[in-house]
């Protein structure tokens, strides 16, 4: 009966050996995403590098003075978890905000545009010069957005003769 239960890993099916599939594309970084990633990883390496063994032995004098060789690994194992911690809780929150997906969304956006601003620009159709909506003051975005309606409006009214 021991002898059944003493190695439950023998009991599982064997690995596939076939290589795993691809990741998705939106789960491959694009450069934002990437810069995103680096830019964690240099914070992260700076303050790790600003926890130096000088400053961490200076908050502990006595076991600094008496086992100094312990108080190193006790810093060495707080650095490692630190690192650890922090580098899980950040892929934690890619993953669950997926973060990868939106800003690759948001490269593929950001060319699309370029992609038909430089295609405008090719092909004579240069943007028509106007001013920008988030120049113009309230009473002209009411005109405009009104405009069309109340055009309509006007057309049925003046096609319907009132009082036959």
């Amino acid at each position: 009966m021991a002898e059944s239960n003493s190695n439950p890993m023998q009991q599982q099916q064997p690995a596939s050996t076939s290589a795993p599939p691809p990741a998705p594309e939106s789960q491959i970084p694009g450069p934002r995403a990437s810069r995103l990633i680096q830019v964690f990883d240099q914070a992260l390496a700076r303050t790790l590098r600003a926890n130096s063994y000088s400053n961490f032995a200076g908050c502990f004098p006595t076991p600094a003075r008496h086992v100094p060789a312990s108080l190193e690994s006790v810093w060495r194992q707080l650095n490692a978890k630190l690192e650890e911690g922090a580098k899980a809780e950040f892929e934690e929150i890619i993953a669950e905000r997926e973060a990868v997906k939106h800003i690759n969304e948001l490269d593929r956006l950001v060319a699309e545009a370029r992609i038909r601003k430089d295609s405008e620009g090719e092909s004579g159709n240069e943007p028509q010069p106007g001013n920008a909506p988030h120049t113009l003051g309230a009473e002209d975005l009411y005109k405009a957005h009104l405009t069309p309606y109340l055009q309509e409006a006007q057309a049925t009214l003046n096609g319907t003769e009132i009082g036959d």
